[in-house]
């Protein structure tokens, strides 16, 4: 969950891997499964490059490599949190292709055209609208043409804090409109996310897809 803004420093988040186990972290969960059924809802090919932002120590990838996915790349601002899941991934099948990134996503240059990008968690800790713009052109530059956005936020009524930082709300129109015209919205929904301490957390999801080129 850790690739965030570019006025947190990245020891902020070092900082929380080296000091936190995984049942301390509140966006921790057992099964990506909200992500899955999105992606599935989708039909994205395993055969498309992916890229998992602020992925962490996710599950996320655990999954699409069981499902044969090859193309996979983990972005992330702390080195910790990837060394955690590299080290959970050794012996998993398909695991050697993994493009492992530690790189802040509004600086971060992508290598390939992906079909799918994935966020739970990263967009809602930019506040200032210059991170929010520079955030939507990277993944504009990111995602090819026809390709899809998958962003999760806590929701309208969800926690106004994070890790000791503040966050954006926001519901499916205030969050589709921080990415159009480019990306058009595709489905949505709404998740309660329970923290590894019981605490619940709304969750606003939002899919789209990037305008097919003219």
């Amino acid at each position: 969950m850790s690739t965030r803004g570019s006025q947190v420093p990245a020891e902020h988040w070092e900082s929380i891997y080296r000091d936190r186990s995984s049942d301390e972290l509140s966006w921790s969960q057992a099964a990506p499964a909200t992500s899955l059924q999105v992606i599935d809802e989708l039909g994205v090919d395993p055969g498309e490059a992916v890229v998992d932002v602020g992925a962490g120590e996710s599950a996320l990838v655990d999954a699409l490599l069981a499902r044969g996915h090859r193309r996979l790349t983990i972005l992330d601002v702390a080195h910790g949190s990837l060394e955690r899941a590299r080290t959970r991934l050794q012996t998993v099948p398909g695991a050697s292709s993994v493009d492992w990134v530690v790189h802040d996503v509004l600086t971060w240059t992508p290598p390939v055209a992906f079909g799918l990008w994935h966020d739970r968690a990263v967009f809602h800790f930019l506040t200032e609208p210059d991170d929010r713009r520079a955030y939507v052109d990277v993944a504009t530059r990111a995602v090819a043409p026809g390709g899809f956005l998958v962003v999760a936020t806590f929701g309208a009524d969800g926690p106004e804090r994070c890790s000791g930082l503040p966050v954006q709300r926001y519901d499916t129109e205030a969050l589709a409109a921080q990415f159009a015209p480019e990306f058009l919205p595709v489905t949505s929904r709404a998740q309660s996310h329970r923290t590894p301490w019981g605490a619940v957390q709304p969750f606003t999801w939002l899919a789209t897809r990037r305008r097919p080129s003219s």
